[in-house]
């Protein structure tokens, strides 16, 4: 059975150790002592959490089909005089997005500024970490 330690379970779910810290403290996320007494996440509680976040609506948008969205910071904006390449840090994770320089415009994309990368593909490749 896999377990979580607070600041694991903190860069499974992308936010930091004290927002993990809180939701064990109010009751929203389970969490038991270990013999050395750090609080640890069972992983199959961690996974049903991970999966209620998901289900959380989404005010800010239109409603999708497609499930994976990273919100990140913009990076890089490359142009060319058709096409723009807008690259998005989304905590550990680079997403690079090829679209027409009109959308780049139209959606005022720039370095620095909040954008969600929504990807929805019928190729995902999963692997294990080693």
């Amino acid at each position: 059975m896999a377990a979580y330690r607070i600041g694991e379970a903190a860069e499974l779910l992308g936010v930091s150790a004290d927002t993990v810290r809180r939701w064990v403290d109010s009751g929203r996320l389970a969490a038991a002592r270990d013999d050395h007494g750090h609080r640890m996440i069972d992983g199959v509680d961690l996974a049903g959490f991970a999966r209620t976040l998901a289900d959380e609506p989404d005010t800010g948008g239109a409603r999708s089909s497609a499930r994976n969205r990273l919100r990140g910071i913009v990076t890089a904006v490359t142009r060319d005089a058709v096409m723009a390449q807008v690259d998005i840090q989304a905590g550990p994770f680079r997403v690079v997005s090829l679209m027409s320089r009109e959308a780049v415009e139209q959606l005022g994309l720039a370095v620095g500024c909040v954008a969600v990368a929504v990807i929805k593909s019928t190729t995902v490749v999963v692997e294990l970490p080693r």
